[in-house]
């Protein structure tokens, strides 16, 4: 089997139970017990990098660290780990993006991919002065990624559109290589960006009936443009020995949840613009029952957590089995995390990869 296992840092803080990320309450983080500094992340990326995995992603929001600032601070802590930089199109310049990721595909020998997150959260995104609507955000992400490649080009690189007027566009080198595109997105208006500019569609973790329906609506998109795109998935894991170990520790994180921070998280949650935090929801309901929606495929992490809200929980056979499953359907690329994301790189890269392998 040839897949692609990438890991997490956690940048809004890790702890034993689920730190409740939510980009609309900043404030309401869980038990973040183990702060997001620099040794700590370094820690992670090590193991990450020992251990066998690809890349690592970082998040990007109010409520975590800078991904570029961070990443950057952690090149010399590793050889050959590369770093998914998640960033927002809307509050930077794409020439400045543009720039950023050429000058670190120079320091990092190449070690950079790009995440694309055009924001579904209103609350969010004001706090960094975006007030655009849902599907206007999605047009100018596809304004920008156009702009982004083109100042990558050889040549000074113009465009005139709704949303960027931009006159020769162009960074000290081009990046070598060219930083790989991961984007993401469940809505009619994303969908199409994803076919367009994507070299990595990502989906969160659903049912492999409701990913198959998606990455097969991309698939479409994309072969009508003639541009090849690979798969990936964002899940959390909680694997074991034996499943039961697995399950326990699954109801452990569960009974550590005050019914109180589910209520409001879901409160919140449900105020989300994205398409995909909407899906999210609906495999739970809001409801502390009936968690496996699939086999070995959990959604107890979704209740006080916004974005990725499922893990596989199983034994590292089961979950090695999920994720064939998940491969057979196109996934090629695994973005996996588990708390805390130290051990759980562990339990994982020693566990499960092997088997994978």
């Amino acid at each position: 089997m040839t897949i692609v296992p990438h890991w997490f840092l956690p940048t809004s803080g890790d702890a034993r139970g689920i730190v409740a990320r939510r980009h609309a309450d900043r404030g309401d983080i869980g038990d973040a017990s183990r702060g997001a500094d620099i040794d700590y992340l370094a820690q992670v990326a090590r193991a990450a990098e020992h251990l066998g995995y690809e890349g690592v992603l970082t998040p990007t929001g109010s409520f975590c660290e800078d991904a570029w600032i961070t990443t950057a601070a952690l090149l010399r802590e590793t050889r050959r780990l590369r770093y998914l930089v998640a960033f927002r199109p809307g509050v930077i310049s794409p020439t400045l993006a543009a720039q950023q990721a050429s000058t670190y595909q120079r320091i990092s020998d190449g070690r950079l991919m790009l995440n694309i997150v055009t924001g579904g959260d209103a609350v969010e995104q004001q706090r960094f002065g975006d007030w655009a609507d849902h599907d206007a955000r999605y047009a100018r992400t596809d304004e920008f990624l156009t702009v982004l490649r083109g100042a990558w080009g050889t040549e000074p690189f113009d465009v005139e559109g709704e949303h960027y007027r931009v006159v020769g566009a162009s960074t000290y080198a081009p990046p070598e290589p060219t930083p790989p595109i991961y984007f993401g997105g469940s809505s009619d208006a994303a969908l199409p960006v994803a076919a367009r500019h994507a070299d990595v569609y990502l989906t969160w973790g659903e049912p492999p009936a409701g990913v198959a329906e998606k990455i097969g609506r991309v698939r479409k998109l994309a072969d009508e443009l003639e541009r090849p795109i690979r798969f990936g998935i964002r899940l959390h894991v909680i694997t074991r020995d034996t499943a039961e170990q697995a399950w326990a520790e699954a109801q452990r994180m569960l009974d550590a949840l005050d019914p109180a921070a589910i209520e409001r998280a879901q409160a919140t949650l449900r105020t989300s613009q994205s398409v995909g935090q909407q899906r999210m929801l609906a495999l739970h309901g809001g409801s502390t029952d009936s968690l496996e929606i699939s086999p070995n495929l959990w959604a107890g992490i979704g209740l006080v957590r916004g974005g990725a809200g499922t893990a596989l929980v199983g034994s590292h056979e089961q979950v090695a089995e999920r994720i064939a499953e998940y491969h057979d359907l196109g996934i090629d690329e695994f973005v996996m995390s588990g708390y805390p994301h130290l051990e759980e790189a562990y339990q994982f890269g020693e566990g499960v990869l092997p088997l994978l392998r």
